[in-house]
């Protein structure tokens, strides 16, 4: 157990922190505190290691990119925008690039930061990315090799309705996706 003094500027302080499982992509810890109304309390809290980096990709006619797999949280399959990782340390746009060929082949010349989100801020503190990937070029795919992916090509606003009608409901995709929409609305995003 680990003792700790410190008064958080959001109002909360941890007096105690109880590691109860690692491993190398997350921690969960339990924590004794005091919230800020002034009531003591517990919480139980997930670290994550690396930032969670998405991709929209979208060619010249205005097509994008969706990715297929069995997610084993949900035990379902899923469809997602390129999703991965980057190492705390790590660049997110040079993860991006790397994350975006590895799971589909695609290599863009032109990067557009899209979004910073926290995904569960509840119970987690993970941080994610995105951006969107334009002037395409395309190689060979080299998934991890956990990964059995299927990748499909729809024009983006049919990926738009997905994240709309429920179709595709990971938070992160849907809220790259919807961004996307609102800005080639506005005019801040083109082809």
């Amino acid at each position: 157990m680990t003792q700790a003094s410190n008064t958080s500027d959001k109002g909360w302080d941890t007096h105690t922190i109880e590691e109860r499982y690692d491993n190398p992509w997350i921690n969960v810890s339990h924590r004794r505190v005091t919230a800020p109304t002034g009531s003591p309390g517990i919480y139980g809290m997930v670290h994550f290691k690396n930032i969670a980096i998405g991709m929209v990709p979208i060619d010249a006619q205005g097509n994008t990119w969706l990715v297929g797999q069995s997610r084993y949280p949900l035990q379902q399959y899923s469809w997602e925008i390129p999703e991965g990782g980057a190492p705390l340390g790590e660049s997110a746009l040079a993860a991006a690039q790397r994350e975006l060929r590895e799971e589909t082949g695609i290599i863009a010349r032109r990067w557009t930061s899209l979004l910073m989100l926290h995904t569960s801020n509840s119970v987690t503190d993970e941080e994610a990315r995105s951006f969107v990937a334009q002037d395409l070029t395309f190689t060979d795919v080299e998934p991890d090799s956990t990964e059995l992916l299927q990748i499909r090509r729809v024009p983006i606003q049919d990926a738009i309705n997905m994240a709309m009608d429920g179709r595709i409901t990971d938070g992160f995709a849907m809220a790259s996706l919807l961004k996307v929409g609102l800005m080639m609305e506005r005019g801040e995003l083109s082809l």
